[in-house]
């Protein structure tokens, strides 16, 4: 019962936003705007028996102001005919129904206060705000309504306001979904590439553990039980990567990484020399370093046979380097055979404002480094 009230009370509160949202009230007003034109109107035009020619006439000339208000103009100022047979419709009909057509001159303000604002032009909102008030200069005062000439003004002018009110609400909604677009699109990038570094860099070295088991095994050797130990802490470790890629955590220790490559390296038959030459850093150099450490020491396993392999992490001039160095260098089997991981990497420093540099010898050897400024 509780939780089919909180839904009921969810979808009232999802409704009453819809219906107090600024779009709505700007529809809305219009809409209520240009009913309660039409009765004085009507009223007028039933007076000198004129209901239905003028009716036509109305419907025709609300035809083509809603077809001005609701366009997307593919020009600032939008189409110009709409507003030309508006002023037409407008003035034309007073020699024939009289009195009762001075209301629309509010609707004509209306249109040229959105022209006026789409292509700022002072000129135009002059003319707008004249448009009932040049209907006092007529040499029969008894053809025109003067009240409906002075206030027509006003009623243009609310007219824009609700208009402007809904197109900006419209432009605001449109934004926020953008903006929602581009932050799934970030979340899915950044669930990509950590994926890749951090499970596929788990995931290399358990296939390197499992198979060094399965030697060990069928040696005889004793250090297989070790071995298996260590391939079960991967696994648990794998499961955590898991679950911090899933939601976004960020708990990478450089420290922990360094120790923890060399120990991988050398259980490989990798002689590793570490050597580290730098302060604490912040979190965000720290966090990109760490996975640079990971991509260098996968590389390091996937793409080459080495035999030693040296790491060196400097800082000199605000300025820290990581370097990673080995030998046994396999070519790629085939063009753009080293993977994504790089370019997930460059991704990474370049948000830091840093850089990464791989080079490569004829006699195998091979030098990744990654320079990432302390501070930006």
């Amino acid at each position: 019962m509780e939780d089919t009230h909180r839904g009921f009370l969810s979808r009232a509160r999802s409704k009453l936003k819809i219906v107090t949202s600024s779009t709505w009230v700007g529809g809305a007003g219009l809409v209520a705007g240009c009913v309660g034109l039409m009765v004085p109107i009507q009223i007028g035009l039933a007076g000198a028996g004129m209901l239905v020619e003028g009716s036509i006439a109305l419907l025709v000339l609300l035809t083509l102001h809603g077809r001005f208000i609701l366009e997307t103009p593919a020009r600032r100022a939008g189409s110009w005919w709409l507003v030309a047979i508006q002023a037409w419709l407008t003035y034309l009909p007073l020699t024939v129904f009289g009195a009762a057509w001075t209301p629309v001159c509010a609707l004509l303000v209306g249109a040229l206060l959105i022209v006026a604002a789409r292509i700022r032009s002072i000129v135009l909102v002059v003319l707008a705000i004249c448009c009932g008030l040049v209907l006092l200069a007529a040499p029969e005062r008894s053809s025109i309504d003067p009240i409906w000439a002075v206030v027509s003004p006003l009623l243009g002018l609310l007219e824009y306001a609700l208009v402007t009110l809904a197109t900006r609400a419209r432009k605001l909604a449109d934004a926020r979904t953008e903006v929602m677009r581009r932050a799934v699109v970030l979340e899915r990038r950044r669930f990509t590439r950590d994926l890749h570094d951090l499970v596929g860099h788990r995931l290399t070295v358990l296939v390197l553990k499992a198979q060094l088991v399965q030697r060990l095994v069928a040696e005889g050797d004793k250090r297989a039980q070790e071995e298996a130990n260590e391939t079960v802490e991967l696994l648990r470790g794998l499961s955590a990567d898991v679950r911090a890629v899933a939601h976004g955590l960020r708990g990478s220790s450089l420290a922990a990484e360094l120790g923890s490559a060399r120990s991988l390296l050398e259980s490989v038959q990798v002689r590793c020399q570490v050597r580290v030459a730098c302060r604490d850093l912040p979190r965000e150099v720290e966090e990109a370093l760490t996975h640079s450490l990971r991509e260098g020491v996968t590389n390091v396993l996937r793409h080459a046979e080495a035999r030693q392999c040296t790491i060196h992490l400097l800082e000199r001039d605000q300025m820290v380097r990581l370097t990673i160095r080995n030998d046994g260098v396999r070519p790629p089997r085939r063009p753009g055979d080293a993977g994504q991981g790089l370019a997930n990497l460059a991704e990474r420093v370049e948000e830091l404002g840093g850089w990464l540099e791989a080079t490569s010898s004829r006699s195998g050897q091979f030098a990744f480094t990654v320079y990432v400024p302390r501070k930006r």
